[in-house]
């Protein structure tokens, strides 16, 4: 049996796990679990699509809780949002302990191509336990990410928060995703001037398309197209296709030739969420400095409410897209999820669709598509 390896460093301030694979190596933090920097074709073109908070390397008071101390690429947030909360007579801490709290190694090794990093993490505050597992293959552009939820009974909203850096040329990425039922702008209205904080969307504002999403003013815009819409900060959510095989997202930079893409089952993770930041919040630490930045979220939630308000009838649950599971200690729940970034050709645009056939996917784009070694049915697994 192969022995784990010593694999830890200091990566953007922040203490981490490493692994590699022939084509990926990526970071995992010990605090919080935060997945970047993720190197994509690691020997050629070396990909790095997360962003990772500019402030990484302050040491300053105001950055609180953990994780916008540390705030950068994908992690599991559980639960999703909800700052504050009281459960079980415990404060919850912004996107819970899985973003925030220290992760304990289980193992690290590679073994006939595969290469495993687990880790773990008691919950204080919730009970119960979260396993994390990421898998690289050799010759896959992709990160395997798998989590296990146990021990916990009762409702529960969650999900990944992938983020991801964008070239600061207006519409320099072009978004997508698979078929989605309905979408709505958050209803609360993100962010508020006597607070600092500047939103550019119709509060509540509904759409069916990316293309045309209504704004505060009366007029419409394109969330197809970013960066765009400077100097503000915007929460929409859309309700995936649950009868889709699985669905997707993606984000393709046509003049940076690679494209960006996330699997999920639309059954388990039933929602994708747009965290649109692009130097909105004049509060710290973001100080007018985090921008040109999207979260890609693939959850089962209501926003970033509480457990209590997705739970209850909202604007989505009353539709018929549920936005909490019910966990059982008798039953771990398990959530698999891919991310991959892969070369493009001159010309590849926004991403049409996504076809699979078990060894590999195929990104379409119009008349050229690319495809990459997959394996699709991890997420079923």
């Amino acid at each position: 049996m192969p022995s784990p390896k010593s694999t830890h460093s200091v990566v953007f301030g922040q203490k981490s796990w490493t692994l590699k694979s022939s084509t990926v190596e990526l970071a995992l933090t010990q605090t919080g679990g935060h997945l970047a920097p993720v190197v994509f074709d690691r020997k050629k073109r070396k990909l790095q699509p997360y962003s990772v908070a500019p402030w990484h390397k302050e040491k300053s008071p105001s950055i609180q809780p953990p994780i916008l101390r540390i705030l950068r690429g994908d992690f599991l947030c559980m639960p999703f949002g909800g700052w504050g909360q009281v459960v079980k007579g415990k404060t919850l801490q912004l996107h819970g302990e899985s973003a925030n709290a220290p992760w304990k190694l289980e193992k690290n090794i590679s073994e006939d191509g595969d290469h495993v990093l687990h880790v773990s993490q008691k919950q204080k505050d919730l009970g119960g336990r979260i396993d994390k597992v990421l898998l690289l293959r050799d010759g896959h552009q992709a990160v395997y990410n798998q989590h296990i939820i146990s021990g916990i009974n009762g409702p529960m909203n969650l999900g990944h928060h992938a983020t991801l850096k964008f070239p600061e040329m207006p519409g320099s990425g072009l978004i997508s995703t698979s078929a989605f039922k309905f979408g709505e702008v958050f209803p609360k209205g993100l962010e508020k001037p006597e607070n600092a904080g500047y939103t550019s969307l119709k509060a509540g504002g509904t759409f069916s398309s990316l293309g045309k999403v209504p704004l505060a003013t009366g007029e419409f815009t394109d969330l197809s197209r970013y960066p765009a819409r400077k100097g503000f900060e915007d929460l929409v959510m859309m309700a995936s296709d649950p009868d889709l095989p699985f669905a997707w997202s993606a984000a393709s930079f046509p003049q940076e030739q690679y494209v960006w893409f996330a699997l999920k089952d639309p059954r388990i993770l039933r929602q994708t969420i747009f965290w649109i930041s692009n130097g909105g919040r004049h509060f710290a630490p973001w100080n007018g400095r985090h921008f040109a930045v999207m979260g890609m979220e693939d959850v089962t939630s209501y926003y970033g409410e509480t457990i209590k308000e997705c739970s209850s009838p909202n604007s989505f649950s009353k539709r018929g897209f549920p936005t909490h599971i019910t966990l059982s200690a008798k039953a771990p729940l398990k959530i698999n999820y891919i991310m991959g970034c892969v070369p493009t050709p001159k010309g590849f645009g926004k991403v049409s669709s996504i076809t699979a056939d078990g060894k590999k996917i195929t990104l379409h784009s119009g008349k050229l598509r690319v495809s990459t070694p997959l394996d699709i049915e991890f997420l079923f697994s």
